[in-house]
């Protein structure tokens, strides 16, 4: 197992079959990735009102979103890099809002399953390193999602 990922159900709402599924799609995701053995990640799923509260204080985003990635290895000037031998790899933390995951499965004509992979793929990329801030970086995300999602068979 590549992946040790913490999962935090903060709505008690998801079922046990769902959380499974989004585990081997990550797994997978960090396969396809050559993500290293015993990476750590954790996943915590919200209500729009504590994303909001979320992206409000770290973003300065006063709305819900759908997912928000805080990655680990981001180093910002005057941090300090740790190191150790022993320590797994931490990529850091994926927030996603499960009303929002449903607002956007209605609207994108979709299954909640489908649009709750594709967020967890999106803001797993998101910890690798992947960005859209330009068309050209936003193309080989979105590719990269869809070869993902393609091969674990969660399609449109």
């Amino acid at each position: 197992m590549r992946l040790n990922i913490d999962f935090i159900d903060e709505t008690e709402s998801l079922e046990e079959a769902l959380l499974n599924q989004i585990e081997e799609l990550l797994q997978l995701a960090a396969k396809l990735e050559n993500v290293v053995e015993e990476t750590e990640v954790s996943v915590t799923f919200v209500t729009n009102e504590r994303i909001q509260e979320i992206n409000r204080d770290y973003r300065d985003k006063d709305q819900p979103t759908d997912v928000i990635s805080f990655a680990m290895e981001e180093m910002g000037e005057g941090e300090i890099e740790i190191y150790g031998e022993e320590l797994p790899k931490h990529l850091g933390d994926l927030i996603i809002s499960l009303e929002k995951t449903k607002e956007q499965a209605n609207e994108y004509g979709h299954s909640f399953n489908r649009e709750l992979g594709f967020l967890a793929v999106h803001g797993f990329l998101h910890l690798l390193g992947y960005d859209h801030m330009n068309e050209q970086d936003e193309k080989k995300m979105f590719n990269r999602q869809e070869e993902i999602l393609q091969e674990f068979g969660l399609v449109r």
